[in-house]
């Protein structure tokens, strides 16, 4: 005989409201009910039944699921072996056994070498902030192709749209597929898509770009004609301001598959965010480092943000405790500037918040045509704090609005549809 001890197995047992049949009661090996009790599939079904639900399952929910098929499993592993002599196991030993397991945390991500390196770095920060975490099994990573990754033989410009590199697992994660998506800050819509959320950014990285080229160490010791890669139009029309003698071209893939393209001679030279390069412990690939004022970088440059699902509290508890919340400002800062600018994958932007010796907060933006003839900028200053930060990229975003005229994003917006 089983002694089943019901009111242990749920962890809101306490709460739940008092039935005649309540009672401990004894299951025969043929698990139907003893008189005064309950066979143990009425008491599963009653904790455990299904219900119909419109939100994906909590983390709490499909650990009860898994636990009620272990269970189910060890109730069958002692029937078989009842007539072993100390070979038994109850029920509610079962259940103590599991009450204190976790459900695996799926981490989303793209699956390049940069975007896991990145995912990996999420990882061990919620390894290392909380031990339970630490154990076998507690942490999966998803990997999950986005469109980006997919279509490499064009311009990203020319693919169109918003979240090329991120709306695929934006979707897994509203779909309970995983609990929290790993992205690029700087691959990330000003929008968010409804039921989503984005409380935590790492700590940011160095913000500069890269120059790398086997010939020459800086851009202005290349001879005219000489080409560059790059499928950045913000790098374009930065060098093409600077070095309109030079050539850029269109140059996608991974790190490592655009540093094999200059290698084979695809190219004369090429930039790439430092940040990627220390990310990938190849930061002994590059020539030289450019000046934010030689190369201001893409808004959100170097950062990393974490998203989740809007009313998942278990994991918002999990991401506050890595957030970096001068990061967070900052990029706070840099996309209140795009979204003013409603920049598109054709619109080269760049912008960078930094908090200055005073302790406060100095913008730069900038906004040019595709040619690099046109650019403008935009300097400003304000407090170290979220709501000013939000107002000074407003505030950057439609003065520079001004200065390049409604045509100039008219053209803009045209070309993106």
């Amino acid at each position: 005989m089983i002694a089943f001890q019901w009111h242990k197995l749920h962890p809101d047992a306490a709460t739940l409201p008092n039935h005649p049949s309540e009672a401990p009661g004894q299951l025969g090996d043929d698990g139907h009910k003893a008189q005064g009790g309950l066979s143990s599939q009425q008491i599963l079904h009653s904790i455990w039944a299904p219900k119909v639900r419109s939100k994906p399952a909590s983390r709490q929910q499909q650990v009860l699921r898994q636990q009620e098929k272990r269970i189910q499993q060890s109730c069958h592993v002692q029937q078989r072996s009842h007539k072993k002599k100390h070979s038994h196991i109850t029920c509610a030993a079962a259940t103590a056994e599991l009450a204190t397991e976790k459900a695996t945390v799926k981490i989303g991500t793209r699956g390049s070498p940069l975007a896991l390196a990145q995912a990996y770095m999420t990882r061990d920060f919620l390894k290392a902030a909380f031990p339970e975490l630490a154990q076998e099994g507690a942490l999966d990573i998803v990997i999950i192709k986005t469109t980006g990754d997919k279509v490499l033989n064009q311009p990203l410009a020319d693919i169109g749209g918003k979240g090329l590199f991120t709306k695929e697992i934006d979707d897994a994660l509203l779909g309970g597929d995983i609990d929290i998506a790993v992205h690029s800050m700087k691959d990330v819509p000003t929008y968010l898509p409804k039921g989503m959320i984005l409380p935590c950014n790492l700590e940011r990285e160095d913000v500069r770009d890269a120059f790398i080229c086997p010939t020459a160490s800086s851009l202005a010791e290349l001879p005219a004609g000489a080409v560059i890669g790059s499928a950045s139009l913000r790098r374009q029309v930065q060098i093409l301001h600077k070095y309109p003698q030079l050539e850029v071209v269109n140059f996608r893939g991974n790190v490592q598959s655009r540093l094999r393209k200059l290698n084979e001679k695809v190219v004369d030279a090429t930039l790439l965010a430092y940040a990627g390069l220390k990310r990938l412990d190849m930061a002994d690939k590059l020539t030289a480092i450019l000046d934010t004022e030689d190369m201001l970088p893409a808004v959100a440059q170097g950062a990393i943000g974490i998203a989740c699902r809007e009313g998942d509290s278990d994991t918002q508890k999990l991401l506050a405790s890595l957030n970096h919340e001068d990061t967070r400002i900052a990029i706070q800062c840099e996309r209140a500037f795009l979204g003013t600018l409603d920049g598109s994958c054709r619109t080269p932007i760049a912008g960078l918040a930094q908090k200055n010796d005073m302790g406060g907060l100095t913008f730069r933006g900038l906004v040019a045509s595709p040619d690099g003839k046109n650019v403008y900028t935009i300097s400003r200053e304000g407090s170290w704090t979220e709501q000013d930060a939000i107002a000074v990229g407003v505030e950057a975003g439609k003065e520079l609005k001004q200065q390049a005229g409604d045509e100039f994003f008219d053209w803009a917006r045209q070309n993106v549809y």
